[in-house]
C-alpha cells in the first residue's frame, strides 16, 4: 500500500489508540480545537503526522521497536513532498528515513511519561488558579523572563487548562497544555517553569499537581515530553507519579539542495 493522506478520523483514532500514551499528541490532535492545523499520512497501519500550527511546521511519527520499519517506509515515500523546513519529532531509527532527503540538527534525547501513579499527587500541596486570555500579557511576561524560546500558542489558553501562581499580583509559576482532548481522553503538559527568583520553593510541583487533578477529571492518560538530561525536571514528575514510557529525538530538518 502506498503512502496516502488520511482524512477519516475514526481510522485514526483505531490505529493510534491501540497505543494512547505512545501517540498522546497525535490523538489530541485529532480533536476539533487541533483538527484544523493538521495533515495525516497513511501506509497500511502506520500514521504520520504534519501539525501546521507551528513554524516550522512538525512532523510526529511515533511507533514501538517492532514496527520502525515499516515507518521508516512510510516515512521515504513521504520525504519528497514534506516542507524544506520543519522541526520532527520521530521514534528511534526512523532520522535514517530522512537523511536522504534532508539535513537533520538533533535537538537531543527526549522522554515520554505518563501520569502512572496519580496517588503520588497528594504527597505534594496544590496551589494556583485557572488563568484564561485575559491573563495572556502576564503569561508573555513570566515565559519572556524564565522559558525564552518555548512553544506557546495563545490558544492554548482557551483550553482551560491553564494553572498559574501569583506572587503580589505577578504571575510567577504556570503549568499548562500542549493538548488536550476529553473526546480522545488524552492530555499533554506543556510550557510549565517558574519565576528563576522562586525558584526551589516547590512551586513548579504544586501547579502540576493542581492541573493533573484538573485533567483527570476529563482524560485518560495525561503525558508529557521532557530533554532526556533535565535531571531536575525528571525528579519532579518522578515524584508526582509520572513514569518514562518511551524514548524520541527531536530533530530541525532542512531539505538537501537538489
Amino acid at each position: 500500500m502506498p503512502v496516502r493522506a488520511e482524512h477519516d478520523r475514526a481510522v485514526l483514532a483505531a490505529l493510534l489508540g491501540r497505543d494512547p500514551v505512545l501517540h498522546a499528541y497525535q490523538l489530541g490532535d485529532l480533536d476539533d480545537f487541533f483538527w484544523p492545523y493538521t495533515s495525516w499520512f497513511r501506509r497500511d497501519e502506520e500514521v504520520a503526522l504534519l501539525y501546521h500550527g507551528a513554524d516550522p511546521p512538525t512532523l510526529l511519527a511515533f511507533a514501538p521497536p517492532p514496527r520502525v520499519g515499516r515507518l521508516a517506509a512510510l516515512l521515504r515515500e513521504l520525504a519528497p513532498v514534506l516542507p524544506v523546513r520543519l522541526w520532527a519529532h520521530l521514534s528511534p531509527g526512523l532520522e535514517s528515513a530522512l537523511a536522504g532527503a534532508f539535513r537533520l540538527d538533533a535537538a537531543g534525547p527526549h522522554h515520554r511519561m505518563a501520569l502512572t501513579d496519580p496517588a503520588r499527587l497528594a504527597t505534594v500541596t496544590p496551589a494556583g488558579t485557572v488563568l484564561d486570555a485575559g491573563d495572556l500579557p502576564a503569561l508573555r511576561r513570566l515565559y519572556d523572563v524564565a522559558y525564552p524560546g518555548n512553544w506557546f500558542d495563545p490558544r492554548m489558553l482557551d483550553t482551560g487548562q491553564y494553572v498559574g501562581v501569583r506572587d503580589g499580583g505577578e504571575l510567577v509559576a504556570v503549568a499548562g497544555v500542549h493538548v488536550f482532548s476529553p473526546a480522545y481522553r488524552v492530555a499533554a503538559l506543556g510550557n510549565v517553569t517558574t519565576h528563576p527568583r522562586l525558584r526551589g520553593q516547590g512551586l513548579a510541583g504544586a501547579v502540576v499537581a493542581t492541573l493533573c487533578r484538573r485533567l483527570r477529571a476529563h482524560v485518560t492518560h495525561v503525558t508529557l515530553n521532557v530533554k532526556a538530561d533535565n535531571a531536575a525536571a525528571l525528579r519532579l514528575y518522578g515524584r508526582l507519579g509520572f513514569t518514562r514510557v518511551a524514548d524520541y529525538g527531536e530533530y530541525a530538518l532542512s531539505a538537501h539542495p537538489r
